[in-house]
């Protein structure tokens, strides 16, 4: 029993020295994630709609490295894509610091937050997949489900984390310190992924199929993912300006209380991907997720809204993993940098499309309105889930 538990310990810390990297680069993203979209609107002077722009377009060069690191996985292992990511990340906190010190040049400020925001694209999109391959490649293909769980609990434990943390350090430190952290834990992040054994498939060109081939298999799947993806970046992007449109405390905070949420959904329902098959188990995510909105639109008071995001943490927490699992099938094991970058796509478009299409939302009718919005088209998606689970009982 001691041995198998102590198999079971080891197995797990394992995982996490590979899940270590994506803690990192989301907890990076997450700084600046909850205090960037204050700065622009309430200290540059910009709408909604610029902030929400401004916030997109890191998803935006995501969406175009995707492919780029799916690529470099395949072909040169996981090691290489980790090595460029954490070296972009210092890269961003460097352009952080010129942003803030040209805060009394709005034009100026903000041409550097959309430099910051391109270069954090570019670090997500080679971050995305690789420690996943990396652990998979290390471990074993037959761990992959709790693989994609412990990084999943790593991205989004690290995004509320992070969140959190970023509106204590603007308040005490300013954009400065914010910045300088970022340096140097991006610094931290490539030295200790240099000194780990790099990790390559062993395929042959002719058994790799092209990115666009495999992305048009996972598709169905991503796409899924995509609606359910627009609750959470609704959440994340414009719930400090949501709290303050009522004039509530601490917005922050929901990011938080989404985390803890979404952490204890993968680890307390863990074994149910296998238990109830990926297909079911994102319809309840969804429906869950919905239900955690709505309360964020019906609340009257900050601590029901907090209640509403805690919920929505929930439901979303096992949609990746539940629909990554279905996605991974589709293709061969040759293909598996690309099928989860192919995969992680589609994420990238739902957070990259929900900043300009909330924000106008935002604009055009209020904020009120932006979870609502939100509720609708996680019902497109939960939809969706159940037409494929139709058309796999065919």
């Amino acid at each position: 029993m001691d041995a198998t538990i102590g198999q079971s310990k080891n197995f797990s810390y394992s995982i996490i020295s590979y899940v270590f990297f994506t803690f990192i680069g989301y907890f990076i993203i997450g700084l600046s994630l909850s205090v960037l979209p204050i700065f622009i609107n309430k200290g540059l002077g910009f709408s909604m709609l610029v902030a929400g722009i401004v916030i997109s377009l890191q998803y935006v060069m995501t969406f175009l490295m995707r492919a780029y690191s799916g690529k470099i996985i395949d072909s040169k292992g996981p090691k290489p894509a980790v090595l460029a990511s954490m070296i972009s990340f210092s890269f961003t906190g460097l352009v952080l610091v010129m942003a803030y010190y040209f805060r009394l040049s709005p034009i100026v400020s903000l041409l550097f937050l959309i430099i910051t925001r391109f270069f954090t694209g570019c670090a997500e999109g080679m971050i995305g997949a690789s420690p996943i391959n990396w652990a998979i490649m290390t471990l074993g293909e037959k761990h992959t489900p709790k693989i994609i769980s412990y990084n999943g609990v790593a991205c989004y434990g690290a995004l509320a984390i992070g969140a959190s943390l970023g509106v204590t350090i603007v308040k005490h430190f300013n954009f400065y310190g914010l910045g300088i952290l970022v340096i140097l834990l991006g610094l931290i992040g490539f030295f200790i992924a240099k000194s780990k054994e790099n990790r390559t498939g062993k395929h042959s060109e002719e058994e790799q199929k092209s990115f666009w081939n495999v992305l048009g298999k996972v598709a169905p799947f991503g796409l899924c993912l995509a609606f359910g993806g627009l609750g959470f970046a609704t959440i994340s992007t414009f719930i400090t300006l949501y709290y303050d449109y009522y004039h509530w405390q601490n917005g922050a905070m929901c990011l938080s209380v989404f985390g803890v949420l979404f952490v204890t959904g993968r680890l307390v329902f863990s074994n149910a991907i296998n238990r109830f098959g990926g297909i079911n188990v994102a319809i309840v995510s969804l429906a869950v997720e919905g239900l955690g909105l709505t309360i964020i639109t019906l609340s009257y008071h900050p601590y029901f809204a907090l209640i509403g995001a805690g919920i929505t943490g929930l439901g979303f927490s096992l949609i990746f993993p539940a629909l990554g699992v279905m996605a991974m099938k589709t293709v061969p094991s040759s293909n598996q940098g690309s099928a989860l970058a192919g995969y992680g796509l589609f994420i990238d478009i739902s957070l990259g499309v929900t900043g300009p299409l909330i924000g106008g939302v935002a604009d055009v009718f209020g904020l009120p309105y932006i979870f609502p919005f939100s509720i609708g088209i996680v019902l497109i998606g939960l939809a969706l889930a159940y037409y494929l689970k139709m058309n796999q009982s065919k």
